[in-house]
């Protein structure tokens, strides 16, 4: 197997979970050693699956922290290379200076993730991550005010700061350049 490190990001909406769950099945189907792992406060959908916001699923192992897949991977590739696949990765402490450290120990990474916070600046983990990325894919969703491709996520609902917040369409949309940074005139 050829070691690689999978980055999908882009806004909320955008596919990225549909893209690596589809990967993940490619390495299954090619009999590879897979770990689905998940934040523990993602409860959107389900408490033990990725879920995709069109209903496709797989089950995953709950994490805190990075540590935690590191301690699990650990336990259970029994040294032996395998594909470690993170959903969710902002919401995860420490889990790029993980996932960088299991690639260089020879595993294969996919994430996705939220590159921006809603108030634009960079996940520190997300942005960790970049240099080590053998491939980055961005999903873009649509506006779905202008219609046009989304690279950004607008929190309009909740709590008023941008830290992590968990929620769905009725907290976060997807805006294109003007929406979000407000030069829609």
């Amino acid at each position: 197997m050829n070691h690689e490190f999978i980055m999908y990001v882009g806004p909320m909406f955008g596919g990225k979970t549909t893209r690596m769950l589809s990967q993940v099945e490619r390495y299954r189907y090619q009999d590879e050693n897979v770990f689905l792992f998940k934040p523990s406060i993602d409860n959107r959908f389900d408490d033990q699956k990725v879920m995709t916001h069109t209903g496709r699923s797989a089950e995953a192992m709950l994490v805190v922290d990075g540590w935690a897949v590191r301690s699990t991977i650990d336990k259970i590739s029994n040294n032996r290379s395998c594909v470690v696949a993170i959903d969710e990765a902002f919401m995860i402490p420490y889990i790029g200076e993980v996932a960088i450290d299991l690639f260089k120990r020879g595993h294969t990474i996919l994430v996705s993730s939220l590159q921006l916070s809603s108030d634009g600046s960079a996940y520190n983990e997300t942005a960790q991550m970049f240099p080590y990325a053998t491939a980055i894919e961005v999903c873009p969703a649509i506006d779905p005010i202008s219609k046009t491709a989304a690279y950004y996520t607008e929190k309009y609902g909740g709590r008023n700061d941008h830290e992590i917040e968990v929620g769905g369409s009725e907290m976060y949309r997807p805006r294109d350049w003007n929406g979000f940074f407000g030069y829609d005139g």
